[in-house]
């Protein structure tokens, strides 16, 4: 099974990028969307063959997520069922017999950190969401989670201590998820490689790859056994982001 995550920074705008040849040329079984910036209906992509499921933010032009999906799921969730946290569209659960698929769109901590203490009880809010689902079933969690763990995920940990993305606080709730009974499949996998999926726009950081890795697959721990491999799809481009995968046996 094959699961592709990509925060398209404006789906609209991705769709007029080429997000349709990738589509199509990865034939995956689920695509994961992240920061669509839309409602629904706004874009005209129907694919044959997939199950489409939209959560919008209330704000328009802003945030938002969606899953197409090949097979019709039994359940669907949109948001955690806290409204504090459901106003922005930052997340989607499918529930499968074997499983549970959470798309999400962590927040932002923002310039001077000035979202830090709403990303705080956020994370602590969808850990304890996962782990009720992980109760259940395993869970295979993906998106742009806004963090880069270790100083491996990023290219200038130094000078990024602190920053956004980079704050002892974010990277210890990581942790602490991480802890609680999940895997990061490509670190888990690759546990020295060098990957990057953000690059900002400024400074032709994309060109010499001072990048970011803070788009995610993480799976319950007992799922791990069966990830065959974990992808970033670095050469892909229509966003500030690019694609990441997830190929497991399932």
């Amino acid at each position: 099974m094959k699961l592709i995550s990509w925060n398209v920074n404006g789906f609209r705008a991705c769709l007029g990028k080429g997000f349709g040849d990738f589509f199509a040329a990865e034939d995956a079984d689920f695509f994961c969307l992240q920061e669509t910036k839309m409602q629904p209906g706004q874009a005209d992509f129907d694919p044959e063959g997939y199950k489409s499921y939209w959560f919008s933010a209330e704000k328009k032009g802003y945030s938002g997520t969606a899953i197409f999906a090949r097979k019709e799921p039994l359940s669907v969730q949109y948001g955690l069922g806290i409204p504090e946290h459901d106003t922005e569209g930052r997340a989607i659960t499918l529930e499968y017999e074997d499983f549970y698929l959470l798309c999400v769109y962590t927040p932002n901590a923002q310039r001077e950190l000035t979202r830090l203490d709403y990303r705080m009880t956020w994370e602590d809010a969808l850990r304890d969401y996962m782990k009720a689902l992980d109760s259940k079933k395993p869970v295979i969690y993906c998106g742009d989670l806004n963090v880069a763990h270790n100083e491996i995920d990023l290219k200038n940990p130094k000078s990024n201590r602190g920053n956004a993305g980079f704050t002892d606080e974010e990277r210890g709730k990581f942790t602490e998820l991480l802890s609680a009974g999940f895997t990061d499949s490509y670190r888990k996998l690759y546990p020295d490689r060098v990957g990057y999926t953000w690059w900002s726009y400024m400074m032709k950081a994309r060109e010499k790859d001072i990048g970011w890795r803070i788009d995610y697959f993480v799976v319950s721990d007992r799922l791990f056994p069966k990830v065959q491999d974990s992808l970033i799809y670095k050469d892909i481009l229509g966003s500030d982001h690019c694609p990441v995968g997830l190929i497991i046996d399932l």
